[in-house]
C-alpha cells in the first residue's frame, strides 16, 4: 500500500490529526526517508525510526523503544502507551509540543529494526 492510498483511508474525523503529527515529523526532519517500510508511514534518517498509524480506535506513534515514551508517560498519564508506541484515541488532545521529544528521542538513536 502507497502513503497516498494510506492517507485516503484515513476517516476524515481524524485526518488532521493524523496530519499533525505526520507534519511535525517532516518539520523536525525533513531529510527523513518516508516510506511504507512497516505497513504505515515510516520516517527513517539512517538512525532511528518513528511510525505514524491509523488504527480502528486511534491513531498511534511508534518508536524503536519504550526508553523514548519515559518522560512522555510522567507528563501525560491519561494517554495510552505501549512497549514503544502511544495510542491517541479520539478523545485525547495530541501534546505536539511534547511530543518533539519523543521523536527526537526516536529519530536520533541507533536501533536495528
Amino acid at each position: 500500500m502507497e502513503i497516498d492510498q494510506y492517507l485516503q483511508d484515513i476517516p476524515e474525523n481524524r485526518l488532521e490529526r493524523f496530519n499533525s503529527i505526520l507534519t511535525l515529523v517532516r518539520s523536525l526532519y525533513p531529510n527523513a526517508i518516508l516510506s511504507m517500510k512497516h505497513k504505515m508511514p515510516t520516517f527513517t534518517d539512517g538512525k532511528g525510526w518513528v511510525a505514524i498509524a491509523n488504527q480502528k480506535n486511534y491513531i498511534s506513534l511508534y518508536t524503536c523503544g519504550a526508553q523514548h515514551l519515559t518522560n512522555f508517560k510522567l507528563k501525560h498519564p491519561g494517554i495510552k502507551t505501549g512497549k514503544g508506541c502511544i495510542n491517541f484515541q479520539d478523545k485525547n488532545e495530541i501534546p505536539l509540543k511534547d511530543l518533539q521529544s519523543v521523536i527526537k528521542s526516536a529519530m536520533e538513536t541507533s536501533h536495528r529494526h
